[in-house]
């Protein structure tokens, strides 16, 4: 299918912050997907989770996995709508890559410790990553990637880190932040498909691990409903040893109709405003969007999946537990910075603060090296590093 005229188009792309000739059979966006699937912080995450820790199950959730739906999503809408498949899948495959371990317990705890030195955010910290802490290429950091691929990961953005960010790249990826201006529909698409994969598979896991059942489900009317048609369809499916089948047979059905119902009201959005092209799009309310029923409806299981789900007393032990994981961690490489790898300390000296214990240290430039190194800890690493550095096992 042809790009549509507010599609982002490769050869129009505003480029990348080192100019780099053209790939002879890749589009530059095809080139930003391709970095990103071979970068180490991408890698990582196939050990890296999302509610269920990494030590509870093999087949949970991870940030690899999930990212892997949010992009068979986003390609799926952006087919039909005539946008770009493969900044949306280069956007979709890259905008958990600065995650911590444990999620987003892990997260809470190293902005917490990060508190006094700018604080830390997974968004801001997937755009750090590959624009900075990758090393691949001998001629800069990171992953050199267009500023459309850029502009999608960096999803929030606070308005002192935006002047910041305007500050070393004027005119970037934070200058929308200042002006409230939206993002690429790509990337606008890419995060109402984060939105629709992870209340999907947060369901499955939920039953899977037995903190949710299906009785329950019963009370959200996104997922009840799909239910009940399964049920008129496939009338076996109510034999209680046909439950997974009965569930994933629901979810496939709430997924279809969230994908559906997207097209159809984005498509009524793009119909009303008309944009002639990319900058237009930036310039107008967002237009990626749910139909009003179907956003109420999936704001309903959110709020279910928060009180029922991410605030069920299992989950709490185990990200308090993970929680003081990262906090015990953090302190360690503060106290002493030689217990992380030589590359680490160096980028400490380089940034212009010292290592710990001597004269003219900076904190500020240590604890974001610190933080750096923890964040791109996979579960399992920070488990084995904690328990090195503590004498302490923690979720196992």
């Amino acid at each position: 299918m042809p790009l549509a005229p507010y599609a982002c188009d490769p050869a129009k792309s505003r480029g990348r912050r080192f100019a780099q000739a053209p790939a002879p059979t890749r589009t530059e966006y095809q080139r930003d997907r391709d970095r990103i699937v071979h970068s180490t912080a991408f890698r990582r995450l196939v050990y890296k989770t999302q509610v269920f820790l990494n030590h509870e199950g093999d087949l949970f959730r991870t940030r690899l996995t999930h990212s892997l739906e949010v992009a068979q999503l986003g390609r799926s809408v952006a087919r039909t709508l005539g946008l770009n498949e493969d900044l949306v899948e280069a956007i979709a495959l890259a905008h958990d890559v600065g995650h911590t371990p444990f999620g987003h317990a892990g997260q809470d705890a190293l902005n917490d410790c990060m508190a006094n030195f700018g604080g830390f955010e997974h968004n801001l910290q997937s755009l750090r990553v590959v624009d900075h802490l990758e090393e691949r290429y001998p001629e800069f950091d990171g992953l050199n990637l267009t500023f459309e691929t850029r502009e999608g990961i960096l999803k929030h953005c606070p308005r002192r880190q935006a002047e910041a960010l305007e500050s070393d790249e004027p005119g970037g990826v934070g200058r929308r932040f200042l002006d409230r201006q939206q993002p690429s529909l790509e990337a606008q698409l890419c995060n109402l498909a984060d939105e629709i994969a992870y209340n999907a598979h947060d369901i499955d896991d939920g039953v899977r691990s037995g903190l949710l059942t299906l009785e329950q489900l019963q009370e959200v009317a996104l997922i009840d409903q799909y239910r009940l048609q399964t049920l008129a369809e496939f009338p076996q499916l109510a034999d209680a040893h046909q439950g997974r089948r009965l569930l994933y047979e629901s979810i496939r059905r709430m997924l279809s109709s969230q994908v559906y119902d997207v097209i159809s009201a984005t498509r009524a959005a793009l119909e009303a405003a008309r944009p002639e092209n990319v900058q237009a799009v930036r310039g107008m309310a967002p237009l990626v969007q749910f139909g009003p029923v179907m956003r109420e409806q999936s704001r309903t299981l959110k709020a279910f999946l928060l009180q029922q789900l991410y605030r069920h007393p299992q989950v709490a032990h185990t990200t308090g537990q993970a929680q003081v994981v990262v906090q015990e961690l953090f302190a360690a490489y503060i106290r002493c910075h030689n217990e992380m790898p030589q590359r680490y300390q160096h980028r400490i000296l380089q940034a212009g603060g010292a290592l710990a214990g001597h004269e003219g240290d900076a904190p500020g430039v240590a604890a974001r090296v610190v933080a750096d190194y923890i964040a791109g800890m996979t579960d399992r690493f920070a488990l084995r590093e904690h328990e090195r550095l503590t004498g302490k096992r923690l979720l196992t």
